[in-house]
């Protein structure tokens, strides 16, 4: 090194040269730096496990001071005491889950330092009995009383109640646990999936639940292969001492020039102390073990998990304690610490005694409160403002289609109910809201109200175990009964009891049970509020399951050229006339030709209705497969024409009162000739009159379809019924 870098030392108080091997960057605060770095390092990071591991491995093979071997022996020790205690207070085994890996760490330890001691009583055995260091000395002092016939029988023992019990017992647990763990895992698979079917769980607990299931069965899968670690450990460890007292006496006769008899004596002290001190913590470690593996399904400390179970049944401590007192009383048997036991456990059952029937007392009180009537709470202001969109009220003869005690036809409203928004959501692509059915005592006892936003939209009248009966001619029923009238379509009709319904049907008649009367009257009565029903957020969720091409329309032209409210009056004028707005996709794009030409959405739905022509042609057709029409003739069209005022969307009819009165009876003529013929036609007229001849039909014909000659698919069949 330079003069000029010693002249720096010496500046610095040094009076030592420098080092010539010293690395750069180590001198001065660089180095302190670098030291506590690689400090942080391995007390924090896998570098401090790394580098204990290879100490473990270098002991087997480079020698160790006496000293250190004392260090390393009393670190084994408390390491085994610590992974005992750890096992007892965790609560549940999964806390544990690097117990393998400790344990491998452990037994490797332990044979270690069989290796490096193996080498000090070989090399130094004929010093003396702290050849090995002191702690090696001191068990075998303390444990063996000086006599190594004693440690060789403590030692046998020791390996015989490690091996063959707890090492044995705990690896066949391990061994069952795992294959029931494996064998129960697709089961509770299933579990976990099914609850999150059913929306019991959310995604993250099944996640969670799942990643313990794994570790669990991941778990006691390695402590069935961590528990050959410890019997191998044992056997080793038997072997180890065979082989350092025969090894011993043969190094002490013919090496060191001593007596058999002293060969014997000191190698053999100081191999027996070695295998005492291997074997107890290897004994600690495999306790630690069974205890892990022992107590899979039991939740909370060892301690209390134990004291809860065993304090479980007072009655089985009171026989323990009587049993005690009467083994007191053999001859010969020491009275005291019987008695003393008996008292304890006497002692015990009786608290446990008085702690279940203070918890069973309150288990009642708890149980008897949660059965008593709670106090009526006054509602909130804001449940006032809810509204039921579609409600049935039954006076209190019909309260047993509701509340059960006439089984057939309460599920018999139900299934219909629910076929009913089947059919909905099919024939006019709206899905139905829930009914709400409740009694209201203000009713007649046979009637019934059908409530749509809380506003009468039908009534009737029923009768339970009965049957409605109609004649298809229209005429009244010749039959013994209550004559009323269908309220449905006010056709007359009689209530007869169940012994007339089959002469009833033997005579043509028409033969309805209670439950399909206030379906089929439900049915009608949405269908002629249906737009209403149809609301802002039934129009998003439409629209949020379409295709995803169909989508990007959506995108297209919402909200840039439509608002959502815009499409949902678009919708509802389009409901309003019956007709399904099921093929959405058609619609959107009708409304996205016609939005270019006028914002109106009465005249976005007169654009639409020619796009769904196909459609509005099927559902009108007779039975026979044609179209049947009633057309409006030349000067009718030429009337409503004429009288139409106004300009774009501001446009109204004006024709003369006389005029319209003229019009209604000329349909209303019209439409009753092709009834009797059995024909129920469609009004054809003009697209620029359609939506003014609609509203005029519409107050005294409201099932009547009015479509305008642009609505004609070019393939359908037509029949010309009459013409007005």
């Amino acid at each position: 090194m330079s003069e000029e870098t010693n002249a720096k030392v010496a500046d610095r108080g040094g009076d030592r040269a420098p080092s010539a091997t010293r690395l750069p960057g180590l001198s001065g605060s660089g180095g302190a730096a670098f030291f506590q770095d690689l400090w942080s390092a391995i007390r924090h990071g896998d570098l401090g496990l790394a580098a204990g591991v290879m100490v473990i491995l270098v002991m087997l093979i480079v020698p160790m001071p006496a000293m250190l071997l004392d260090m390393f022996l009393a670190i084994s020790i408390i390491f085994s005491v610590m992974i005992l205690m750890v096992g007892l207070f965790i609560q549940k085994p999964l806390e544990f889950s690097a117990f393998p890996t400790v344990l491998l760490i452990a037994t490797m330890l332990r044979l270690s330092l069989n290796m490096a001691s193996t080498r000090l009583i070989l090399a130094d055995g004929h010093e003396g009995a702290d050849a090995a260091g002191n702690v090696i000395a001191a068990f075998g002092s303390f444990v063996m009383g000086g006599n190594f016939v004693i440690g060789i029988i403590v030692f046998a023992i020791l390996v015989i109640v490690n091996f063959i019990v707890i090492t044995k017992g705990s690896g066949r647990i391990a061994e069952v646990s795992a294959r029931f763990t494996l064998d129960a895992m697709p089961g509770k698979q299933m579990a976990i999936d099914a609850d999150l079917g059913a929306g019991l769980i959310d995604e993250e607990t099944a996640r969670a639940r799942r990643k313990e299931l794994e570790s669990e069965s991941t778990f006691f899968g390695s402590m069935d292969g961590a528990s050959k670690f410890v019997r191998g450990d044992a056997i080793a460890g038997l072997m180890i001492t065979f082989i350092n007292v025969i090894g011993g006496i043969v190094i002490g006769v013919m090496q060191q020039d001593l007596t058999f008899a002293q060969a014997a004596e000191n190698y053999t002290l100081l191999t027996i102390g070695d295998g005492l001190v291997s074997q107890i913590p290897a004994l600690i470690v495999s306790t630690a073990a069974g205890i892990l593996v022992s107590k899979a399904g039991v939740e909370g400390a060892a301690d209390k998990a134990l004291v809860t179970q065993f304090t479980g049944y007072p009655k089985a401590l009171g026989m323990s304690a009587f049993v005690m007192v009467v083994l007191s009383f053999l001859p010969g048997m020491p009275m005291l610490p019987f008695l003393a036991l008996a008292g304890a456990a006497g002692f015990l059952a009786r608290k446990a005694s008085k702690r279940h029937a203070v918890e069973k007392a309150e288990e009642v009180a708890a149980q008897v409160q949660a059965e008593a009537p709670e106090e009526p709470q006054e509602a909130p202001i804001s449940d006032s403002l809810k509204m039921d969109v579609l409600r049935i009220e039954l006076g209190y003869a019909l309260l047993p289609i509701i509340n059960g005690r006439n089984k057939q036809e309460t599920d018999q409203v139900t299934e219909q109910i629910k076929a009913l928004r089947r059919q909905i959501a099919t024939d006019m692509g709206v899905i139905m809201p829930s009914v709400r059915i409740l009694d209201n005592i203000q009713l007649g006892a046979n009637d019934y109200m059908i409530k749509v936003k809380e506003l009468d939209a039908g009534s009737g009248s029923l009768f339970p175990n009965q049957f409605m009966v109609m004649d298809p001619s229209g005429g009244q029923v010749r039959l013994p009964g209550t004559h009323t009238t269908e309220p449905t379509f006010g056709l007359p009709a009689t209530w007869v009891e169940a012994q007339y319904r089959e002469e009833a049907n033997l005579l043509g008649y028409t033969v309805v049970d209670p439950a399909t009367v206030i379906s089929t009257h439900l049915t009608e009565t949405i269908k002629s509020h249906i737009s209403e029903l149809l609301t802002y957020a039934d129009v998003q969720v439409l629209l949020k399951k379409l295709d995803e091409e169909q989508s990007k329309l959506v995108e297209d032209i919402v909200p840039a050229q439509i608002s959502i409210s815009g499409i949902q009056r678009v919708l509802q004028a389009l409901l309003e006339e019956r007709i399904s707005i099921r093929d959405l996709g058609t619609i959107l794009e009708g409304i996205a030709e016609a939005i270019g030409t006028t914002r109106n959405p009465n005249s976005i739905a007169e654009h639409v209705r020619t796009r769904l022509a196909r459609q509005i042609c099927a559902a009108n057709q007779a039975p026979g497969g044609y179209l049947p029409l009633i057309s409006l003739s030349p000067q009718w069209e030429s009337a409503f024409l004429e009288s139409i005022i106004g300009d774009g969307d501001d446009r109204q009819l004006a024709m003369a009162p006389s005029k319209l009165q003229e019009f209604v009876g000329l349909v209303r003529d019209a439409y009753d000739a092709a009834a009797n013929q059995g024909e129920v036609p469609v009004l054809l007229c003009s697209a620029q009159s359609r939506p003014f001849v609609r509203s005029i039909v519409e107050r005294f014909r409201a099932h009547t379809f009015v479509m305008s000659q642009n609505e004609v698919h070019p393939r359908a069949r037509l029949k010309t019924v009459a013409t007005i």
